[in-house]
C-alpha cells in the first residue's frame, strides 16, 4: 500500500500526548473538525487493550465521498461509495497499524438514515475500521450481525 496518498491536512492538535499514543487524525477534501480527539484516542486505546492488541500507528483520514470513492476504485477495484475503508499495515497479529479512511459525507447521510446523531454514527464507523484491523469481517449476514454486536460492545466502552 505504499502508493496510498500520504499528504493530508492535519486536524487541530488533539491535545498533549495524543500523537504519542500512535493515533493521528487527518482531513482531506472535506470541511471537518474533530471536537473530542483526546477522548477518542483514549477510547480507541481501550478497545485495542480489550482485544489484547497494541497500537503501533493508526491514522484516521476523514474525507469526502468522492475522495473515498477514488481510493476504493484505485486500491480495491470497487466502484462503490462506502463509509469506511481500512488498510492493515501491521507486521504482527497482535499489533494495530493501519490507515482508516472515513467519508464524512457518508457518515452524515447514514446518521439521518439510521436516526442517530452524527457523533454516534461517526464513532461507530471509526471503531468499525478498527474492528476490521482486528480481523473482524462483514461480508455476509452472519458476520455483519457479529460486527454490529462488536461495534455496540465497543461503543459501550466510551466514557465521554
Amino acid at each position: 500500500m505504499s502508493d496510498l496518498p500520504t499528504e493530508f491536512d492535519e486536524l487541530d492538535e488533539p491535545g498533549p500526548g495524543a500523537e504519542s499514543h500512535g493515533i493521528e487524525f487527518m482531513v482531506e477534501e472535506v470541511d471537518f473538525e474533530l471536537d473530542d480527539a483526546r477522548e477518542l484516542t483514549s477510547w480507541i486505546e481501550r478497545v485495542a487493550e480489550v482485544h489484547e492488541h497494541e497500537i503501533v500507528q493508526l491514522t484516521y483520514i476523514f474525507c469526502s465521498d468522492e475522495y473515498l470513492h477514488k481510493v476504493n476504485v484505485e486500491y480495491l477495484d470497487h466502484d462503490t461509495y462506502t463509509d469506511v475503508i481500512s488498510f492493515d499495515n501491521a507486521d504482527d497479529a497482535d499489533m494495530l497499524e493501519g490507515d482508516i479512511f472515513i467519508s464524512v459525507d457518508r457518515v452524515r447521510e447514514n446518521a439521518v438514515t439510521h436516526g442517530v446523531t452524527f457523533r454516534d454514527e461517526l464513532h461507530r464507523v471509526m471503531i468499525h475500521g478498527v474492528l476490521h484491523l482486528l480481523g473482524y469481517a462483514d461480508k455476509d449476514l452472519l458476520s455483519q450481525t457479529a460486527m454490529r454486536k462488536k461495534e455496540d460492545d465497543c461503543l459501550l466502552l466510551r466514557t465521554f
